[in-house]
């Protein structure tokens, strides 16, 4: 189907506005024209608390946001922002992990990991990494249950990294995680890709854009296959636990996320995979600015209150 009137509408105004393409911009142009999105979104749901903290890392620090929306929490989802790797911030989705754990019913922790070009990979990958080891082991202080089910999640780019925080985990190098949530993930680095290749998919975000991310993110190409780059290329994913992919109609990523979810199928994991007709990348996190964020959220929440009652029931 066609992309929707809200979606059309917003293509428009930037248009109109002159907005360039991210592959003709600097990545301080693409991190500022992002930004002027973040008054759209409004502050969210009020929480009983909000923790901000700083994790050491090397050379620094890496500041971590625990949204707690009531202290009868079921879980916690540590939630890699999307941005290519390059842009965005957790300021820019405070809206988004507010109405989140205010639906789930978890706490909702964000990660201000490093950006490229500045930090390329593994950068992000290894602060989100210290956010999930730090975030096991603080359930106890910080929500008085030092066993509540972990979840990561993620968007785009942030999808990627949850997903290989999950493949790790996995693999023993990594807490236990009771559920992944993959937002139109990156899951490999081609470009030839069906969606990729569809002139009606070169949206808010095309395929030279996501060139332009890959080579800000990690410039040698060959490295890009690496498991931790590229999770569709994990060689053993049958550990991992049930996951859920959502996915926009008319985004360049669709054929990431269709072999993601076919490879972890065939290898056994649950997986629950929704495409949303009319609708482009971004869209989920688009609070009150594309009308369909609502429903994804509301379908990630209850598909977390489905995965979590399930699990305790066989506990």
């Amino acid at each position: 189907m066609p992309l929707d009137q809200a979606s059309t509408q917003m293509l428009q105004q930037l248009v109109e506005m002159g907005a360039k393409p991210f592959h003709q911009m600097s990545p301080d142009e693409a991190r500022r024209f992002l930004a002027a999105f973040r008054p759209a979104y409004g502050s969210g749901p009020s929480m009983n608390r909000v923790v901000e903290e700083m994790l050491p890392i090397p050379g620094g620090h890496c500041a971590v946001r625990v949204l707690i929306p009531s202290d009868d929490i079921c879980g916690v989802i540590l939630h890699c922002h999307g941005g290519g790797w390059v842009t965005l911030s957790i300021d820019d989705y405070d809206a988004f992990g507010r109405t989140l754990a205010d639906q789930s019913r978890c706490a909702v922790v964000l990660v201000e990991y490093r950006l490229a070009p500045e930090h390329p990979f593994p950068a992000a990958l290894d602060d989100c990494q210290v956010a999930l080891n730090w975030l096991a082991d603080a359930r106890g202080r910080l929500f008085g249950q030092a066993s509540l089910p972990l979840i990561v999640s993620g968007d785009s780019a942030g999808g990627n990294l949850a997903a290989v925080l999950a493949n790790r985990a996995a693999r023993g190098q990594g807490p236990e995680l009771a559920m992944q949530v993959l937002l139109y993930p990156v899951t490999q680095a081609r470009f030839d890709t069906d969606s990729y290749l569809n002139p009606d998919f070169q949206l808010l975000l095309s395929r030279e854009d996501m060139a332009w991310f890959w080579s800000h993110y990690l410039p040698d190409a060959v490295r890009r296959d690496l498991p931790d780059a590229s999770p569709l290329h994990e060689a053993d994913v049958s550990r991992l636990p049930p996951t859920l992919i959502v996915g926009a109609e008319m985004d360049v990523l669709n054929s990431d996320a269709d072999a993601y979810a076919a490879k972890l199928e065939a290898a056994g994991v649950p997986v629950v995979h929704r495409r949303f007709e009319g609708q482009m990348h971004i869209f989920a996190t688009m609070i009150n600015v594309l009308p369909a964020s609502a429903e994804a959220i509301r379908l990630i929440a209850d598909e977390i209150d489905r995965v979590l009652a399930t699990t305790l029931a066989h506990t």
